[in-house]
């Protein structure tokens, strides 16, 4: 769906040819904040070509009406479904229970499979993460992420779930992408079928560096205040482990039915020893009765 639990399959499948970024003029530029860089490239040759200036304006694109485009005019997603079900159901589970998480909070945005454009001057220019998460926003439905009516805000975290088909996408031209133009905060990169997991943070020099897991084997997401890991436990009838969101204490994030779940159990563990007290307190009264008697 196309919102902030969205689950259409994204486009970053496509050949290095077939993106182009174009960096902003100055007035743009500032208008989208200091996570957008000046610069022009094509995919393939990213970490030459981002920084370079350019002055140049794109010619508008006929197909579009309004410059630059709003609502629908864009795609939210190109349709293609995801890898497996198990993808699916791993991509659902981090949106959602970050989500029920953070229900009460109206200052970030979580979503997966939408289309985020980053570059005003060329508006066809998008990625779509499988997962990402924006803070300081707020929480309202999209279909899509435009960053030139967003503030110039950039998502903050995003995860990546791995395939062999995607893969060599996620590690090159997507990397490049989103740590030299939108300045990431946290990159994990997560293999669902074979759980390699792997984290990258921006450094001082504004590069990725790779992010050590924690003594649990965890990675910390300082930026969120909490951290990803391997936890036991079938999701969406596909068998576990999966990749959950951990809170300070160690305790794993739940879902909202996870929750309301285990508030059941803990309301029956309650009645349960209510009664065993109530039981309990009959068979005392019982006996002293029985002393009482002459």
């Amino acid at each position: 769906m196309a919102s902030a639990r969205g689950v259409a399959r994204q486009s970053a499948r496509r050949g290095p040819d077939s993106l182009r970024f174009v960096g902003s003029e100055a007035g743009t530029s500032a208008a989208l904040g200091s996570r957008m860089t000046t610069g022009s490239a094509r995919l393939d040759d990213v970490s030459s070509d981002l920084e370079r200036p350019s002055l140049e304006r794109p010619a508008r694109d006929p197909s579009i009406e309004r410059w630059p485009p709003r609502g629908d005019e864009l795609p939210s997603s190109d349709g293609v479904p995801m890898e497996s079900a198990r993808h699916r159901a791993q991509m659902n589970l981090l949106i959602e229970s970050l989500a029920d998480f953070w229900a009460d909070r109206q200052d970030f945005y979580v979503g997966g499979n939408m289309f985020v454009y980053f570059s005003e001057l060329h508006a066809k220019t998008f990625r779509g993460p499988d997962v990402f998460v924006v803070l300081d926003t707020d929480k309202r439905p999209r279909e899509k992420w435009y960053a030139w009516e967003e503030g110039g805000k950039l998502p903050d975290v995003v995860i990546e779930l791995l395939s062999p088909s995607t893969a060599d996408v996620d590690r090159n031209e997507k990397r490049r992408i989103y740590e030299r133009v939108w300045k990431l905060r946290m990159y994990v990169l997560y293999d669902p079928m074979t759980h390699v997991l792997e984290g990258h943070v921006m450094g001082p020099e504004g590069r990725f560096v790779p992010l050590a897991p924690d003594a649990n084997g965890d990675l910390p997401v300082e930026v969120l205040g909490l951290s990803l890991g391997l936890r036991a436990g079938d999701q969406y009838e596909e068998p576990g482990p999966f990749l959950r969101w951990i809170d300070r204490d160690g305790q794993t994030v739940p879902l909202g039915r996870e929750r309301a779940e285990r508030e059941r159990e803990r309301a029956d563990q309650e009645r349960d020893r209510a009664d065993a007290a109530e039981r309990r307190l009959a068979e005392l009264e019982a006996l002293l009765a029985k002393h009482r008697e002459p």
